[in-house]
Order: C-alpha cells, then sequence, then structure tokens
C-alpha cells in the first residue's frame, strides 16, 4: 500500500475509474448483443433504434478512450452491414 498521501489519492482514483470503465464496457457489450438479437429474429425496427443505441455507446467509448477509434469504427461498420443486410 502506499504510503504517499498523493499516492494513496491515486490509488483511489485509479479504483474509481475502473469501476466505472467496467460498467461502461459491459453497457457497451449489451448494446451490441441486443442489437444482434434483433437482427437475428428479423426485426427490423427493433434493429434499427438498438442500432442507434449501440452506435452511440461505442462513439462514447471510443471518445473516451475505452476503445480505440479504429475498433470503434470496425464495429460500427459491422453493425451497419447487418442491418443492411437485414433491410435488403
Amino acid at each position: 500500500m502506499a504510503n504517499i498521501k498523493s499516492a494513496i489519492k491515486r490509488v483511489k482514483t485509479n479504483d474509481k475509474r475502473r469501476a466505472q470503465n467496467v460498467a461502461y464496457k459491459s453497457a457497451l457489450r449489451t448494446a451490441i448483443k441486443n442489437f444482434e438479437k434483433h437482427v437475428e429474429a428479423g426485426e427490423t425496427e427493433g434493429a434499427q433504434t438498438a442500432f442507434a443505441e449501440a452506435t452511440k455507446k461505442i462513439d462514447k467509448a471510443s471518445s473516451k478512450g475505452l476503445i480505440h477509434k479504429n475498433n470503434a469504427a470496425r464495429t460500427k461498420s459491422r453493425l451497419a452491414r447487418q442491418l443492411n443486410g437485414l433491410s435488403a
């Protein structure tokens, strides 16, 4: 355990941020799974709303540095391709 006051604060801050990051990443994965569930069921309306939600979460995670921007772009592209395949 750290002895210096600033190091103790840094440990607390890191723990708090880690908990927030884990929660946000979990919500991101849940949104993507929800979208894929709608696509698999063939629900166009539900898939479109789920796509908007998933895209929003992906962009937010990318801007906060939770995932790399190329990873975000690749994931959004993959989801959009699934949505377009469903509509066609």
